[in-house]
């Protein structure tokens, strides 16, 4: 077998076009892969950023909007409605479009969804246009974010070493830099409108900016043209998925830390804000440490799954997310509440990651159990901030958010459903990695 730590290739940065036998690394030269693993953190990355655009934000799109707590969180289902369209869309879009212009179409409109949530709250305080924004947004994500991890999934496998915990880690570090900037927009003044449409421009250049660093072409993994499997048995396949009772423990798993996560991504600026009577800036600052936290946690994380296990790993820190939402909720002093965000953010932030790995290894055909754990994942993430609107709207917001609380201390007693399962080793890889 060739050294799988070996890029090389044509000189002129071009993917091999030669076949190569299944489980082979092809050769690549060093530049073109180098460029590729860029383009998909940076779409990663915006994905993150396009997450924070309006969490930091809720105060002031309630205020144009006129919108009760509860009326934003109905605005936020039309980010889940899109989002599962996505997820659903995501497979043809790859196969009619290659994974190049997958991935340039979806971050495209997701600029375009953007631009139509600012235009709609800031200038035409329209509540309808918002909603057909954010299900625009929302399908935008959900398409993106399987193109991006199948993507992933293929840089790792050419490179032929572990990337996959860095290109995670690139979508809070987005969340990050979009937070900041809605905390200086909020500190600054700027109307939503301007703050959204500026973000729209800059996802549009980006998206155009990464899309020639993507081979074009098929890829591996993907099936000729005719041998692709019927839509029908594609759909029967991943339906039978949703029997097998390992696979949903691990959905549980990735349930918690998605609901945790996407909370936060919509909640803990209004909550920061209403429940601990913090201002705007501060509460954007606040979320923008959780991004920060998370995404340092996802950093360091592979290194400490290879030394304690993913079980080890998983149930510490959903642990440790249990104890931060806690002192989120109760803390009364600025610095408790910061110590609860960054707990909460190291909780949320090892679920999904390796969810995905224990789901690929779980048994045959990978592709159709990741995206069944992906689909609850997502759907975590996407449906938990309405969910959590709605309770707010009976009790409040900070005593709505222990319903955070509860589901990672769920991940916490299923993560034991993570352990590797044993099985030949392929390639030189250790089969309990």
């Amino acid at each position: 077998m060739p050294d799988q730590n070996r890029a090389d290739g044509p000189a002129d940065g071009r993917l091999d076009d030669r076949p190569t036998i299944a489980g082979e690394t092809p050769a690549v030269d060093a530049r073109a892969l180098a460029r590729w693993r860029n383009a998909v953190i940076v779409a990663f990355a915006l994905g993150g950023l396009t997450l924070a655009t309006w969490g930091p934000r809720l105060p002031a799109l309630r205020a144009e909007l006129e919108l009760s707590t509860g009326g934003i969180g109905v605005l936020l289902a039309g980010v889940t409605v899109g989002s599962v369209s996505g997820l659903l869309a995501s497979t043809p879009l790859l196969t009619r479009l290659g994974a190049r212009h997958a991935m340039t179409v979806t971050v495209l409109l997701i600029a375009v969804a953007v631009t139509v949530i600012g235009a709609g709250a800031g200038l035409l305080h329209s509540a309808p246009l918002v909603a057909v924004g954010f299900v625009l947004v929302g399908f935008g994500i959900g398409a993106l974010d399987v193109v991006i991890n199948v993507e992933g999934a293929e840089v790792e496998r050419v490179a032929g070493r572990t990337l996959m915990p860095l290109m995670h880690a690139a979508w809070p570090a987005g969340a990050a830099a979009g937070s900041g900037i809605g905390a200086a927009c909020a500190a600054l003044g700027v109307s939503v409108t301007w703050q959204f449409l500026a973000e729209a421009v800059l996802i549009g250049v980006l998206a155009l900016v990464i899309a020639p660093l993507v081979p074009a072409g098929r890829r591996q993994h993907e099936a000729p043209v005719a041998e692709r499997t019927a839509p029908l048995d594609r759909l029967r396949s991943w339906a039978r998925g949703w029997a097998d009772w390992r696979l949903l423990l691990i959905g549980v798993v990735m349930l918690g830390a998605e609901l945790g996560e996407g909370s936060a991504n919509n909640w803990l600026t209004l909550a920061t804000q209403d429940g601990h009577g913090r201002t705007p800036a501060v509460a954007a600052t606040f979320f923008t440490a959780f991004a920060i936290g998370e995404t340092l946690a996802r950093v360091v994380g592979g290194p400490l799954v290879d030394r304690f296990g993913r079980v080890a790993t998983v149930r510490w820190t959903t642990a440790l997310g249990v104890v931060g939402v806690a002192v989120f909720i109760l803390a009364g002093s600025s610095w408790l509440i910061l110590l609860g965000v960054l707990l909460w953010a190291v909780g949320v932030s090892m679920g999904f990651p390796l969810g995905m790995s224990a789901a690929a290894e779980s048994g045959p055909n990978a592709a159709a159990r990741v995206s069944v754990v992906a689909s609850i994942g997502y759907f975590a993430n996407f449906a938990g901030p309405p969910a959590v609107g709605f309770l707010a709207q009976s009790t409040s917001l900070l005593t709505a958010l222990w319903l955070v609380a509860i589901l990672l201390a769920v991940a916490f007693a299923t993560a034991s459903v993570l352990r590797p399962v044993e099985r030949a080793g392929v390639a030189g890889v250790p089969a309990t990695r």
